[in-house]
Formats: C-alpha cells, sequence, structure tokens
C-alpha cells in the first residue's frame, strides 16, 4: 500500500498499538484487512484516500460475493470503520464514508461445544499418548478446560507461572489486560506430573527456557498449531469427530459446563476476559436447557406445590 492511503494506514495502525495496546495479532489481521480494501478501492476510486460511501458499500457488498466467512468479513469492515473514524478525527478527510454504510445483519453462530463425557474422553485420549507426549498434551488440555484459556494464552504461559503450584494463574490476555484464571486439583495434578519430564522437550543447551511448554522448533515453544494438531489426533482417538474439536471448542466447554452447573454470567465473563457481556451471552443459548432446569430447581416460586 503507498500514497496517502498506506501512510494514513501507517499511522492508524500506530496509533492502535500505541493507544489501545493492541496486541500483534490484532495489528497484523487489521494491516491486512487494509490491504484487502485498498486493493479493492484502487480499482474504483483510487484507494481508500478516495473513496465514497458507494465505494465502501461496493467493498462490504464484494465481501459477501468473494465467500469470506461471515468473521473476517465482520473484521474487515471493523477495520475499515475503525480507520475511516480514526482519519476523520485526525482531519485528513472532512467526512467519514463508512459512517452511513450499514453491515448486512447476520446471526451470530453457537459455539461448538462438547459434553463433559466427551471431554473426560478427550483427556484421556491425550494423555494416552506415549511417555512425556501423552503428560504433555494432557496437561495442556486440562489447563485449557480448567481455565478457559485462549490457545495463544495457554502456549504462552511461562514456567514461573506454575512453578510453586499455585491455585490460579495471572493471565496476561488480549490487549495487555490481566486476568485470573482458577486451577482445580485435577489441572494442578497434571501440570505436577508435566513438570517432571518437561526438561525432556528443552531445546538442547537452553536450560534456561522460560515457557512452560518448551520446545526445539524456531520459537522455542510449544505453537498453537501444533497443539491442534494434537488435538485432531487426540479427538479421532476418543471417537469424536475432528471436525467438532479446535483449542477454542475448549474454552467453550469450559464456559457452557460453568453455566450448566448454575454459575452467574458475569462471573463467566470475568474468567473468560471479555469486555463486554454481550459475547458472553452466547453460551446461555448453548446451556439453556441447563439453566431452564436450574431457576425451576432452586427459584423458590417454583417449589412444588
Amino acid at each position: 500500500m503507498s500514497g496517502r492511503g498506506g501512510d494514513w494506514a501507517e499511522a492508524f495502525l500506530e496509533m492502535m498499538a500505541v493507544e489501545r495496546a493492541a496486541a500483534r495479532n490484532t495489528l497484523t489481521a487489521y494491516a491486512r484487512d487494509l490491504v484487502d480494501a485498498e486493493g479493492y478501492l484502487a480499482g474504483r476510486c483510487g484507494g481508500l484516500a478516495g473513496a465514497h460511501a458507494e465505494d465502501v458499500e461496493a467493498y462490504f457488498a464484494d465481501m459477501g460475493a468473494r465467500g469470506l466467512s461471515p468473521a473476517t468479513a465482520a473484521r474487515r469492515r471493523a477495520a475499515v470503520r475503525q480507520f475511516y473514524r480514526f482519519v476523520l478525527g485526525e482531519g485528513w478527510r472532512p467526512d467519514d464514508p463508512s459512517r452511513r454504510v450499514e453491515a448486512p445483519k447476520r446471526g451470530r453462530p453457537l459455539p461448538k461445544v462438547l459434553s463433559r463425557e466427551e471431554m473426560n474422553h478427550l483427556i484421556a485420549a491425550a494423555t494416552a499418548r506415549d511417555g512425556a507426549q501423552g503428560l504433555r498434551f494432557g496437561c495442556m488440555v486440562e489447563l485449557a478446560y480448567a481455565s478457559g484459556l485462549r490457545i495463544s494464552e495457554l502456549t504462552a504461559l511461562p514456567l514461573a507461572a506454575l512453578s510453586r503450584d499455585p491455585a490460579y494463574l495471572i493471565v496476561k490476555g488480549k490487549g495487555g489486560k490481566e486476568r485470573l484464571a482458577p486451577l482445580n486439583d485435577t489441572a494442578r495434578t497434571a501440570v505436577k506430573a508435566y513438570l517432571e519430564v518437561r526438561p525432556t522437550f528443552l531445546p538442547k543447551g537452553d536450560k534456561a527456557n522460560p515457557w512452560l511448554f518448551p520446545s526445539r522448533g524456531k520459537a522455542a515453544r510449544l505453537t498453537p498449531r501444533r497443539f491442534a494438531q494434537v488435538l485432531d489426533e487426540a479427538a479421532a482417538g476418543a471417537g469424536i469427530d475432528p471436525a467438532r474439536v479446535s483449542p477454542h471448542v475448549l474454552r467453550h466447554a469450559f464456559a457452557t459446563h460453568l453455566l450448566e452447573g448454575g454459575a452467574d454470567l458475569r462471573v463467566v465473563q470475568k474468567l473468560l476476559g471479555h469486555a463486554d457481556i454481550a459475547t458472553t451471552q452466547i453460551y446461555t443459548h448453548v446451556a439453556s436447557d441447563r439453566l431452564i432446569e436450574v431457576v425451576q430447581s432452586r427459584h423458590p416460586l417454583s417449589r412444588k406445590r
């Protein structure tokens, strides 16, 4: 991206990094989104800098025509809108061409969720791998399910976070925000067993490796991609369709099973690190049957006569 649009995009991304403490993954995604928008708009109006409302509307419509996933399209629309709000605020344009363009309404898809029994089978299958590998991957599944960690948070855990058998973790999530993530006894037991074999995975000559889950790869720690591969293998071993399993599904199971057990929605919001409770509310649809049962059995007006 070059010219005014490129300069504006660079300034926008710098603002997101410095003022809003956007995560590196977010900045990378927004940069790609703006390059995509610039590429489309260049043929219509010379790019982002010269776009009018009808150009932005055409770009939004084109994303649907290209078959982009709803999540990707929504993020690209958000990137373009935030970009133009920033440009307007800086006085580089007298208008915001995205302001009057409405995004297509769509229902938010329900998250995939595994039952408690399926989670038990998945943990068992991950742990059943040979020797140290089984202890490592079983520990990772236990931690993800017990604490609702994102895969990026799980693989970035430092050894120091768990070396003293804590009852909870302090996790740095999106935007650098910290939150508490609890650990149950089962997860703590899995961590203790794994720590005994952790030296097996240290890169040669790297005894000072700071990561809880070190690796001999370039990153010196286990990657999210590798963990996802192991989950697929564990799902197959547990008799579960691998298409239903991903690192994020473990987080979904954590939230849904808490709500099924009667946990308060605000508590689940805090544990997941959601800034907006509306994001957490989607789990109430998944756990609706159990929530209804809890109200009927525990509310004083629901007593049997």
